[in-house]
């Protein structure tokens, strides 16, 4: 049974913790309450990565969010990862730990993407076995991100919030909200973002992601969003944002801005408008 007693997140905003942040996060980190990591960047044995990572530690929670675990994949996890990752959560004792309903590996290969998966309870039964693996080898609760996803499986056999309400229902593990993933995937498939908002298991987030996403248009002329993590977040993803705050109440938000990083003042602004909202619906 995993330990569900753990320190939250604060509800308040966090930023992806990037290197060349490192000095003005410390010096003067304005709205920013705490900061996310990704495990797969911080599983080496030393040098300035993981010094800076214990800096930070000392002074913000952390959340620590997977890239590489494969929880939809269809073989069995890698041991030798879930090893790497527990090490790294057994020193660093994060407030949070995160991963993404998707698969990235198969038969041995790690493809460095994340995949979408139709939802069947084929599916179902796979994820719900994985989630309670990494959650009785961790000791602790996971969060699971819902995929920015760019088409529709024809085998498909529910809709993705009832598949993530089933697997919260059956694991007993969080949710992690990533508004900007339900802007792209209902644009891309013709889906009303609202609705799915107001059809997603709000009672499990521990955890919101805004970011950016590239406007591109496929061979037909219609709108193309890309999950690019590399702008600031689109008006009509803090209007999703705003809707899913009054649903949820203040939940724990990252910036999360990955690629083409901007100054730590511009980073901060978007920290500072999450913490506007978020203490609009708090009072």
């Amino acid at each position: 049974m995993f330990d569900t007693t753990r320190p939250a997140l604060p509800p308040r905003p966090g930023v992806g913790f990037k290197a060349r942040h490192f000095a003005a996060i410390l010096d003067d980190p304005g709205p920013v309450a705490w900061l996310e990591i990704h495990a797969e960047n911080y599983m080496g044995d030393g040098g300035r990565p993981l010094a800076q990572l214990r800096a930070v530690a000392d002074r913000f929670p952390i959340s620590v969010h997977g890239v590489g675990l494969s929880i939809g994949g269809a073989g069995p996890l890698d041991p030798d990862h879930l090893a790497r990752l527990s090490h790294l959560l057994g020193w660093l004792a994060p407030a949070s730990f995160s991963e993404h309903l998707a698969w990235s590996t198969h038969e041995g290969a790690y493809l460095n993407d994340l995949l979408p998966l139709p939802y069947t309870a084929r599916t179902l039964a796979r994820v719900c076995d994985h989630i309670d693996l990494v959650q009785d080898r961790l000791g602790r609760r996971m969060l699971l991100e819902n995929p920015a996803t760019y088409l529709d499986f024809a085998e498909t056999e529910m809709a993705e919030t009832d598949f993530l309400a089933r697997v919260v229902a059956r694991t007993g593990c969080g949710l992690l909200l990533d508004v900007n993933n339900v802007h792209v995937a209902c644009t891309n498939r013709g889906a009303d973002p609202v609705a799915y908002l107001d059809a997603f298991p709000m009672a499990a987030v521990g955890e919101i992601h805004l970011g950016g996403h590239d406007v591109q248009k496929d061979e037909h002329g219609a709108p193309l969003l890309i999950d690019s993590h590399g702008t600031q977040v689109a008006d009509p993803v803090w209007a999703l944002y705003a809707h899913a705050l009054r649903r949820a109440g203040p939940v724990a938000t990252l910036i999360e801005w990955d690629t083409d990083l901007p100054d730590w003042p511009t980073l901060a602004a978007e920290a500072a408008r999450a913490a506007a909202l978020i203490d609009r619906v708090a009072a």
